[in-house]
C-alpha cells in the first residue's frame, strides 16, 4: 500500500531515541523528509546520522526544548525555511513522572504540564498555519493511563489526559481546514525507562522473561516494541487514514480497560 508520504515534510519532537526516533525512521523510509528535535545534542546528531544512513532521507536535526515557547516556534520556522513547507507534526516529547499525589511538588506539576501539554500546544500553534496550506496532520503522543489513571500515576496521567482533550478540541477546530489531529495512547513499550524498571524489579530475569512476565497483565502477553508504536503513528499520518481525525488509539497490547 502506498501511504502517500513521499515528499512530505515531518517534524517530530523528542526524536533522538525511542518512539520518536523510530517514527522518524519509518517516515524517512516512506520517502518523507524529517526534522528531528531533542534537548540532547549528542543523541540528536547520532539519531540524524543513523536515519540518513539507513534510509537515505534528508534529515534536519534541531536542538530544542519544547518547554520554551520560543523554541517551539523556532523549530517550526526552521523546518519550513529549510524544506519549504510542513505536512506533519508529531508531538512526542515527554517523560514519565508517576508518583502519589501527595509527593508531587509544585515544580514537578509545572514542568510536566510545560513539557507534555504546553509543548504540544505551542508547537501546534506555530505549525497550524503551515499545515492548513498542505492539508496536514498532527499526532499527539499520550498514554493509556490518561484514560484510566491508576494510583501513583501523577502528574503524567493528568497531563496526558489534557493532551487527549486537546486532540479532540483541535480536531473540531481544524477539521474545516482539512487538518487532521489524532492521538496514540502508549502503554508498556520497551524504552530506557522500562529497561531500568526491569533491572530494578527483576534483575534475575532476562529481558525475554521480563517482557512476558504475567505481572504486567497485558492480554497479548508481552511488552511492546517502539517499531509497533511507530507504525500506528505513521498510519494515522498517512493517506490511509485520510478520514480519521479526533480519535485515540491504544497501543498497549490490550491492557487498558477502556476503548
Amino acid at each position: 500500500m502506498d501511504l502517500g508520504l513521499k515528499g512530505k515534510v515531518a517534524l517530530i519532537t523528542g526524536a533522538s531515541k525511542g518512539i520518536g526516533l523510530e517514527t522518524a525512521m519509518q517516515l524517512a523510509s516512506e520517502g518523507a523528509r524529517v526534522t528531528i528535535c531533542a534537548r540532547n545534542i549528542e543523541g540528536l546528531e547520532a539519531a540524524a546520522k543513523r536515519i540518513a544512513k539507513e534510509t537515505g532521507a534528508e534529515v534536519l536535526p534541531i536542538q530544542a526544548d519544547v518547554t520554551i515557547v520560543e523554541d517551539c516556534k523556532r523549530i517550526v520556522d526552521k523546518t519550513v525555511e529549510h524544506f519549504g513547507k510542513l505536512d506533519i507534526l508529531v508531538n512526542n516529547a515527554g517523560t514519565s513522572s508517576a508518583v502519589p499525589f501527595e509527593k508531587v511538588e509544585p515544580e514537578l506539576w509545572q514542568y510536566d504540564l510545560d513539557l507534555k501539554l504546553f509543548g504540544a500546544i505551542h508547537c501546534s500553534r506555530s505549525a497550524v498555519p503551515y499545515l492548513k496550506e498542505t492539508g496536514g496532520s498532527i499526532v499527539n503522543v499520550t498514554a493509556s493511563i490518561a484514560k484510566t489513571p491508576p494510583a501513583s500515576s501523577l502528574p503524567t496521567s493528568v497531563s496526558r489526559a489534557a493532551g487527549m482533550a486537546l486532540t479532540k478540541a483541535m480536531s473540531k477546530d481544524l477539521g474545516p481546514d482539512n487538518v487532521r489531529v489524532n492521538t496514540v495512547c502508549i502503554g508498556l513499550i520497551r524504552s530506557e525507562q522500562i529497561e531500568k524498571r526491569w533491572r530494578r524489579e527483576a534483575p534475575e530475569l532476562t529481558w525475554e522473561q521480563y517482557e512476558r512476565d504475567p505481572r504486567h497483565q497485558i492480554p497479548l502477553g508481552r511488552i511492546g516494541d517502539t517499531k509497533e508504536a511507530a507504525k500506528v503513528i505513521v498510519f494515522l499520518i498517512s493517506d490511509a487514514a485520510s478520514y480519521v481525525t479526533g480519535t485515540s488509539i491504544n497501543i498497549d497490547g490490550g491492557k487498558s480497560g477502556v476503548l
